[in-house]
């Protein structure tokens, strides 16, 4: 699992709009950079919402916010009409990033197990090290404490 001060692993990624998104454009901008399970799923929805609703407050901060799922870009493109969603979502369809970040993991729900995401973001500073993160999140108030987090740390 990376830690606060590793490198980011660099990732080039297509967004919803198939334009490939790499992490080393984004240098000298602080990075909300969220891992989530699925497009359209409740707890996904309502962090994908809290991060649109906050969005003004992270571009004040010289911040960009990506999401991140294995699901297709064509999935992406109706998750964001269905709830009006400002914030880019990347495909990670292979899963190689979700490996690389350490949130590809055995999970386990009624009594299967099977490989998925961890609900997981990391806060990236301008020269591209974690600055913070936040593993196992749950979705209550996660945008917000990120926001605070990212207000202490600027």
């Amino acid at each position: 699992m990376l830690t606060i001060g590793d490198k980011a692993p660099d990732l080039s990624l297509p967004n919803q709009d198939n334009v490939e998104i790499s992490l080393r454009d984004l240098e000298g901008k602080w990075v909300v950079l969220y891992f989530y399970p699925k497009d359209s799923t409740p707890g996904c929805t309502t962090e994908a919402c809290d991060f649109t609703a906050a969005l003004p407050s992270f571009e004040g901060l010289n911040a960009v916010v990506l999401g991140v799922s294995p699901d297709s870009t064509t999935s992406h493109q109706k998750f964001i009409a269905k709830q009006k969603l400002e914030i880019t979502l990347l495909s990670d369809v292979s899963t190689e990033v979700a490996q690389n970040y350490g949130v590809w993991q055995l999970k386990k729900f009624c009594g299967k197990e099977y490989m998925g995401i961890v609900r997981s973001t990391f806060l990236i500073d301008p020269s591209g090290k974690i600055a913070k993160l936040w593993s196992n999140v749950k979705v209550k108030d996660h945008a917000s404490e990120v926001k605070k987090a990212l207000e202490s740390l600027s």
